[in-house]
């Protein structure tokens, strides 16, 4: 029964990562907890197996569109490498107790910003003074034009991101979409594809290390793991047929009651 569990729940953060290329991971845990029952220490680096897996064979499908843009990814991956120890240690000096709100607080930070995000309108953007942009994309090519700023943007960028990835087992995404949408002049779906590059390198550092400290996968984990995959498939197939505003706001709607759930069993 967990392992049917554990595959459903699998399957749907899967789709959800490659819907939006952050919100897999913000869910992951919490689904962890909720649908196995586990401490959020122990599924942080279970719920990171399963999105940066998923994450791989999102990137892969990026890659064949020439949408990612690995420089980027692996400029933001190699910074958050540095922190993402960091983070891995955080998780084992702070209680479980304090992990949980620190989840919920960001929680509800992702979904005040996605709801913000939505009401957005293109008149908004045009509004938006180009200069601010830290990233400067090509025309032509569709690249990062790269110099000192860029790379310092980007590198803060991994930073932050690394040291969430290794502390909560979220993947990062939820830092590294908004972060490139705001900082960049890149197009969304080269924005999620890019990301999904990024979650994939960093889950790869971050399980390594946690595979080190004694990390044990159990039937209904596996499941969890491998129907992720799918469910990214799946996710990345219809992505470009749903309204991206509808996305976003059912997504921040979805945060806050994970987040309130979240605190309810920490107070309880």
């Amino acid at each position: 029964m967990l392992s049917l569990t554990g595959g459903l729940l699998g399957l749907i953060i899967g789709a959800v990562l490659g819907l939006t290329g952050a919100g897999g991971g913000i869910f992951a845990v919490p689904a962890l907890v909720f649908g196995l029952g586990m401490d959020i220490r122990s599924a942080a680096p279970v719920a990171l197996l399963a999105v940066g897996a998923a994450a791989a064979l999102g990137a892969v499908q990026g890659l064949r569109r020439g949408i990612v843009r690995y420089k980027a990814a692996m400029v933001l991956a190699a910074a958050g490498t540095v922190t993402a120890p960091l983070g891995v240690q955080l998780a084992h000096w702070l209680s479980p107790r304090w992990l949980n709100l620190v989840f919920v607080a960001i929680m509800l930070v992702i979904a005040y910003r996605m709801f913000l995000s939505s009401r957005s309108t293109q008149a908004d953007g045009d509004l938006r003074d180009e200069q601010a942009k830290a990233c400067k994309v090509s025309k032509d090519t569709g690249r990062f034009l790269w110099n000192l700023r860029t790379a310092t943007t980007l590198g803060s960028i991994g930073v932050v991101s690394g040291l969430a990835t290794g502390m909560l087992g979220v993947g990062g995404g939820f830092i590294i979409v908004p972060a490139l949408a705001h900082f960049s002049e890149l197009r969304m779906h080269s924005i999620v594809a890019t990301s999904l590059m990024v979650i994939a390198l960093l889950s790869a550092v971050t399980v390594f290390i946690a595979w080190n400290h004694g990390l044990l996968l159990t039937a209904p984990t596996w499941a969890f793991v491998l129907t992720a995959l799918v469910g990214m498939a799946g996710g990345r197939a219809v992505a470009l047929r749903i309204p991206s505003k509808m996305l976003q706001r059912v997504f921040s709607i979805t945060c806050v009651s994970v987040a309130a759930l979240m605190l309810m069993r920490n107070v309880g």
